[in-house]
């Protein structure tokens, strides 16, 4: 099927976008390459401008995954004499990269959008982290994405140590691809560079510090993301504050991120089942179809862990993820069900005060 929008495949529009896309013959399509308050900065295929959401958008969609973040397109209408265009509808996602917002709050909270791969960065000196890159595995194929790994500063190492950790991910079951990386060194950029695609769009994620806006602005070749020296420990020091959306020479499209303490999960059953594929695919043993692999008779997981198959390790992490999935995903769902039935309450009321 030929798109009626191919002007905009260079930003990452394609056919499964084609199929699903409504709107009318005054509206344009545009991408949100950021999100600043109240302004959105969207990009089509005549370049950037500013819009702001219509206030009949705003009025329908309260939560905060519904509103449009970095990656999204949306309908938007804008006429050549307006300083702002005015967006009143959000394009279905095809893919989205999102967490339980930070803190107490139990809802999600939006990172990007309609992104290909997401590339999870970990620094090699201090920042490595099996466990925290297996919770980032599970949220990146949850919404849909595909992961890469990519372990930076591998000057600041050892080859044995590298070698070590690179085992680890191995061992964990992690069949997404590594790549490795030195800034100083300029070793690893150009695989890098050859890994990204035109048209296509790549999320960087990872903790402060670990190398993302050094990285692209190599891409780039430019300063573009400003950055900050290294602190004592050799690690960077945190500086991007906004996610934008930023297309390379070579036509493909990045987005960094601000660096994140917190990852949540939440509802992530199917990126759990993708991350874990070694101890899914131990379960197909067990003897009961709902073994919960924690005690029950015949759990072909625990046997797997108790002979060495499965790292005791991996297994735990696994369990945890799990129930905190589990727990924050019945939580928001009591919430949701609290929120909708003090909504009616508000409706009845108004209607009660009408009719007297």
């Amino acid at each position: 099927m030929k798109s009626r929008h191919t002007d905009l495949t260079r930003i990452g529009w394609n056919e499964w976008f084609e199929e699903r896309e409504k709107g009318g013959p005054a509206d344009t399509i545009a991408r949100v390459a950021a999100v600043d308050r109240d302004l959105l900065l969207l990009m089509d295929q005549t370049g950037t401008f500013r819009a702001k959401l219509a206030g009949s958008y705003l009025y329908r969609h309260h939560l905060s995954q519904e509103l449009p973040c970095v990656g999204d397109w949306v309908w938007v209408k804008k006429h050549p004499t307006d300083e702002l265009g005015l967006v009143h509808m959000l394009l279905e996602r095809r893919t989205a990269l999102r967490r339980k917002a930070a803190g107490d709050s139990i809802d999600y909270q939006m990172i990007a959008a309609n992104v290909d791969y997401v590339i999870i960065v970990q620094s090699c000196h201090y920042d490595f982290n099996l466990k925290r890159l297996e919770r980032y595995l599970v949220m990146v194929r949850d919404g849909g994405a595909d992961p890469y790994v990519l372990l930076t500063k591998t000057d600041l190492v050892e080859p044995v140590v590298l070698a070590s950790q690179l085992a680890e991910i191995r061992a964990a079951g992690v069949t997404a691809p590594v790549l490795t990386l030195s800034n100083v060194r300029r070793e690893g950029i150009d695989d890098l560079k050859r890994t990204l695609r035109s048209s296509k769009t790549y999320c960087f994620v990872g903790s402060s510090g670990v190398g993302k806006s050094t990285i692209i602005n190599q891409l780039i070749g430019r300063e573009r993301l400003q950055t900050k020296g290294v602190s004592g420990t050799g690690e960077g020091r945190h500086t991007t504050v906004r996610r934008e959306l930023i297309i390379l020479e070579g036509g493909a499209l990045v987005i960094d991120n601000p660096g994140m303490r917190e990852f949540g999960i939440l509802g992530a059953e199917s990126g759990i089942g993708g991350s874990f594929s070694d101890i899914i695919g131990s379960a197909s043993g067990c003897r009961y179809r709902n073994c919960s692999h924690t005690g029950e008779p015949g759990c072909a997981v625990l046997e797997a862990v108790n002979s060495g198959a499965l790292s005791q390790e991996h297994y735990d992490n696994y369990l945890k993820l799990r129930e905190e999935s589990e727990f924050h995903q019945m939580s928001y769902v009591e919430k949701r069900k609290k929120d909708r039935d003090f909504g009616r309450y508000i409706k009845s009321a108004k209607k009660d005060l009408k009719n007297k």
